[in-house]
């Protein structure tokens, strides 16, 4: 495998600071879609609850594409899809048939909703097929399945996104603001805590399906916030530690939470724990000027509450989905980069894997991103 290049890094953090330049709606310059008038066409690759949720119904709202298909493992389900969203049942694809979208042009790009485990093969399946990808997050189990995803969509001549919708949440790109900016100083003392108790067993607990516990499934917004708060910088070096297991029988092949600090250029600081055994989602950032917190909801899709040095803050909570599907649209029209790459999937992937090697040996570990 070959080591990323000083200007990848660069790249990394230019691309993490795009989308604090987009506008709360830069769509409508292709407000007719592609060519000829029609949305780019969307399949939507697992029918769980993210999709049927929030997916789906962002794809209600969105202007530059639309939902055209969807994969799936139960044949019902899929007619059902069809049925409710008005597109033909040729268009509903088993796990097994997805190279057969390669002859379908109702389907622009490929969103794949699947558990962690199965990323990479649900994506590579599509970026082969001719499809431009979404992946969701965390973009794969590890950064060599990171690597193999972002090989297939280059030697397929397709785009790669990543599933990051808090780039287009106005809380949160007043956060990435403000530390471009420097109004508050740079941000070098941050905090966070995100958590919900896991009552029974489920993939997410699943390490060969989810790739670990929570620092897969929640830490990673913690991380990601972070990196923004630090203008888009990656941590230097890592500390961990995992919390006792209280209960075993759930936790078996996880972590049941995690303890962990990230070292960021500069002197920056982020403390942060994650767990499936307490409720949290709080996120802060200090600077010599001033700071910010999200008291209450940091990381979801609505009901943020938010208070800065200056005073609370108070946006219209968007559809984060539609925008981020929207704008990759967009990227794809407009042949400009999508401010949410797959090089940033990647590197948050690198960061989880040093805090692993960290919590595992007790050491401080350097950040290979």
């Amino acid at each position: 495998m070959n080591k990323p290049s000083n200007s990848r890094r660069k790249f990394i953090g230019q691309l993490s600071l795009g989308a604090a330049a987009i506008a709360a709606n830069p769509l409508s310059l292709y407000a007719d879609g592609r060519p000829g008038g029609r949305p780019l066409g969307i399949a939507l690759v697992g029918l769980g609850k993210y999709s049927t949720g929030q997916l789906g119904p962002a794809l209600r709202q969105t202007t530059m594409c639309r939902l055209t298909g969807v994969v799936t493992g139960s044949p019902e389900k899929g007619a059902q899809w069809a049925k409710d969203y008005g597109f033909p049942v040729k268009n509903i694809y088993s796990y097994d048939t997805m190279h057969q979208m390669a002859g379908n042009p109702d389907i622009d790009i490929v969103y794949v909703v699947t558990p962690n485990g199965l990323h990479a093969t649900h994506a590579i399946a599509a970026a082969r097929a001719g499809k431009h990808v979404i992946c969701e997050k965390p973009m794969a189990r590890t950064v060599a399945e990171c690597d193999s995803i972002l090989a297939a969509c280059r030697e397929a001549k397709v785009r790669l996104s990543i599933g990051y919708r808090l780039h287009f949440d106005p809380y949160h790109r007043e956060l990435m603001r403000l530390a471009k900016e420097k109004d508050f100083g740079v941000f070098t003392n941050m905090t966070a805590d995100r958590g919900f108790i896991m009552k029974n067993k489920v993939w997410r607990a699943d390490k060969q399906l989810a790739g670990g516990g929570p620092i897969m499934d929640l830490g990673i917004y913690i991380i990601h916030g972070a990196c923004m708060a630090a203008n888009g910088a990656t941590p230097l070096w890592v500390t961990a530690s995992e919390h006792p297991k209280t209960r075993p029988d759930i936790f078996s092949d996880v972590e049941e939470g995690m303890n962990w600090k990230m070292e960021f250029p500069g002197g920056g600081v982020c403390t942060a724990q994650t767990s499936y055994q307490h409720g949290a989602d709080r996120f802060r950032a200090e600077g010599d000027k001033g700071w910010i917190e999200f008291k209450e909801h940091a990381f979801t899709y609505r009901g943020m509450v938010v208070e800065t040095s200056r005073g609370p803050l108070n946006f219209t909570p968007p559809n984060q989905q539609a925008l981020q599907m929207d704008d990759f649209a967009d990227c794809i029209l407009s042949n400009r980069e999508t401010p949410v790459p797959g090089e940033l999937g990647r590197r948050d992937l690198a960061i989880i894997e040093a805090i692993y090697s960290a919590a595992a040996t007790g050491r401080r570990v350097q950040v290979k991103a």
